[in-house]
């Protein structure tokens, strides 16, 4: 709707301030004769919209003006609501905030989409707590005032002061630069550098955090989204990485790659000559080359998949599944006492 975008067009102006029309057109999606023709109505309407000529020229609110525009329309207001149920707030500490926010966003509303819009949202459940097997999906527990801490670090750009708990290693502390925080199925983690090396930390292993005055190093601008791909890359090409052969019941196959870091090749077997309609048979299994972070995980992967999976190399893995089969197998075995 063409109000819609008046609305649109006025808080651009408002939040970025100069604008060419070029620019306008692209946020809104327009032409840019359609921008001209709505600069030209909103001036009607007595919105100080001034043109700048030149090379750097554009559209511009004159200096101080101020207008309310909050009016949201039915799906605007329905988007906001259901982004607020949404729980990854709480891996950085802005879980009752948030709760406030949306209560002042339904209060904002017109009366008319006021009781519509926060209906239809009671009928939308993002990311629920447990799953159709009722296993709860664990985030993480991450004390207000540390998330608050490294919150108001990341967005000032100072360096943060962490004692942080890796694993299996006892916890110290460390100056680093924040540059930016993350969250992936309700887990926070902090992207910083320090001493120039990039690093992750998760944010509940942070055991106590304290802003320091010092500017941190970082760029003016940074895309978190390609950053966390770029780790995310590393950490799959690197640590104690194994590769492993193995055939899989198709029904399983995504349970298996699920797991894996990577799938290097993948084929479907044959049945040998002769084996057609035995038991036993492998015919529509799948042999996969995957790739697991380490030998514990390969390990775990592969147990789970029971009898619908096969570790045909490297032999330790198999050595190690055929002992763990074999105690299971011995304290089955035996007598109930």
């Amino acid at each position: 709707m063409r109000a819609d975008r008046l609305v649109s067009l006025v808080l651009l102006l408002r939040q970025r301030g100069r604008l060419s029309a070029t620019a306008l057109a692209r946020e809104l999606e327009v032409s840019t004769r359609t921008v001209l023709r709505d600069i030209e109505a909103l001036s009607a309407a007595g919105v100080p919209v001034h043109a700048e000529r030149g090379r750097y020229g554009g559209f511009a609110l004159l200096p101080g003006f101020r207008t309310e525009l909050t009016g949201l329309n039915h799906d605007e207001a329905l988007a906001l609501l259901v982004a607020g149920s949404r729980r990854g707030a709480q891996a950085f500490g802005l879980g009752s905030a948030l709760a406030s926010a949306m209560l002042k966003v339904v209060d904002a509303l017109p009366e008319s989409h006021r009781d519509t819009a926060a209906g239809v949202a009671e009928r939308l459940l993002i990311d629920p707590e447990t799953d159709l097997l009722a296993r709860r999906l664990e985030g993480d527990d991450v004390p207000d005032p540390i998330a608050g801490e490294v919150r108001r670090a990341v967005f000032a750009g100072r360096k943060l002061r962490i004692r942080y708990a890796a694993v299996g290693r006892t916890p110290h502390w460390r100056t680093v630069d924040p540059i930016g925080l993350v969250t992936v199925r309700e887990q926070g983690y902090l992207l910083a550098t320090r001493s120039g090396e990039d690093r992750t930390y998760r944010l509940s292993r942070i055991l106590a955090a304290e802003e320091l005055a010092e500017p941190a190093e970082r760029s003016e601008r940074v895309d978190l989204d390609r950053a966390w791909q770029e780790r995310g890359t590393r950490f799959r090409t690197g640590g104690d990485q194994v590769t492993v052969l193995v055939r899989v019941d198709p029904a399983r196959r995504e349970e298996l790659v699920g797991t894996a870091l990577a799938v290097l090749a993948e084929d479907a077997e044959e049945a040998e000559e002769g084996e057609e309609g035995e038991e036993g048979a492998v015919d529509g299994w799948l042999r996969l080359e995957v790739t697991f972070q380490d030998a514990r995980h390969a390990e775990w992967v592969l147990w789970k998949l029971a009898a619908d999976a096969e570790a045909l190399s490297p032999q330790w893995l198999r050595t190690a599944l055929h002992a763990r089969a074999t105690a299971l197998a011995a304290r089955y075995g035996a007598s109930t006492r």
